[in-house]
């Protein structure tokens, strides 16, 4: 097949950003392009099938999207879409779908951990460490805690499989209640989000960011939860309300967060969430694994080989609720 003949796929990076480790082996079956700003992503949209985006917290796609003349799909390496998801993408023909299934392990892994440091109080003994102090202390049983899932997805499936492994009690919370599923002690509906919260000594918030969750954890969330709980927030920093999330952490109101998303990334240096000692923090780093890059191309390549062969792709993100259903 000649060049000429080729589908075409554009490749969108963040400024500054290597090329996607294993993209070179798509140059053999594809015309492939690089942009890592507006102008030059004008430039190579025309004639564009196929789009890859590793840069999806930027406006760029949606300023030069009146360049896209032949775009049939995109492919977001990540797997929150909210920040593709605007009005002339999530309206017109193209389809959409992410990276679900990277990262749940490892993000999964993050959630056990944080509740286990929690529980066996590791922020307290490194800040005695650093001090030189010899400190006894008895800390928490982690074992018949119950941990409320916001989100009962692909993400939340298998924190639910893990927690419940080690001797938590995961619920979920998702738009449909059932009581058989293989993960969860059971899972609640939406409606029945403020009863649980009232109930559960974790609430980890796993849900992709739609219109729906934007602000979901606000004074109202934070009051119901019990005043010995901790939120875990692994999923979109702007479904909390920073100011209500420390006003209730000073109060009393809950007992303690850990944080790898915010709704200001990167957090400035004098946010008052740094000095916080019931807060642990990370730099949206939860599912960032030793070769995430190159497991998300290949993930990209193997949904390419399926569409180049007229087959059906997987991870097709539903464009009105803003995230990949379950087939």
């Amino acid at each position: 097949m000649s060049q000429h003949n080729k589908p075409v796929v554009t490749v969108l990076t963040a400024p500054g950003e290597q090329e996607p480790p294993g993209v070179d082996s798509l140059k053999a079956h594809a015309e492939v392009r690089f942009a890592s700003d507006e102008a030059t992503l004008r430039r190579t949209l025309p004639g564009t099938d196929v789009m890859m985006v590793t840069d999806f917290r930027t406006g760029t796609l949606e300023a030069a999207w009146g360049c896209a003349d032949k775009l049939k799909w995109i492919h977001a390496t990540s797997a929150g879409v909210d920040a593709l998801m605007f009005p002339a993408l999530t309206q017109g023909d193209v389809v959409v779908t992410n990276a679900r299934g990277i990262f749940d392990r490892t993000i999964a892994e993050y959630v056990l951990c944080t509740i286990l440091m929690f529980a066996k109080d590791f922020p307290g003994s490194i800040r005695l460490q650093i001090k030189h102090q010899w400190k006894h202390r008895d800390t928490e049983r982690a074992e018949g805690q119950q941990v409320l899932v916001v989100g009962a997805g692909s993400i939340g499936r298998q924190i639910g499989r893990l927690v419940g492994a080690a001797g938590l009690k995961p619920h979920g919370i998702a738009r449909t209640a059932r009581t058989d599923d293989p993960d969860f002690v059971a899972v609640h509906s939406n409606d029945d989000l403020y009863e649980q919260l009232g109930q559960a000594d974790y609430v980890v918030i796993a849900a992709p960011l739609t219109p729906q969750t934007e602000g979901l954890f606000d004074e109202k969330a934070f009051k119901a939860m019990k005043n010995t709980a901790r939120l875990i927030n692994i999923g979109r920093g702007p479904i909390v309300k920073t100011d209500d999330l420390i006003a209730a952490l000073k109060s009393g109101e809950i007992a303690g967060a850990g944080l790898d998303v915010f709704e200001e990334e990167p957090l400035r240096e004098d946010h008052p969430l740094w000095d916080m000692e019931n807060v642990t923090m990370t730099a949206h780093m939860a599912g960032d694994f030793i070769g995430w890059k190159r497991a998300l191309t290949d993930q990209f390549l193997e949904n390419f080989d399926r569409w180049k062969n007229n087959g059906e792709l997987f991870n097709l993100v539903n464009k009105e609720l803003g995230y990949a259903e379950k087939k």
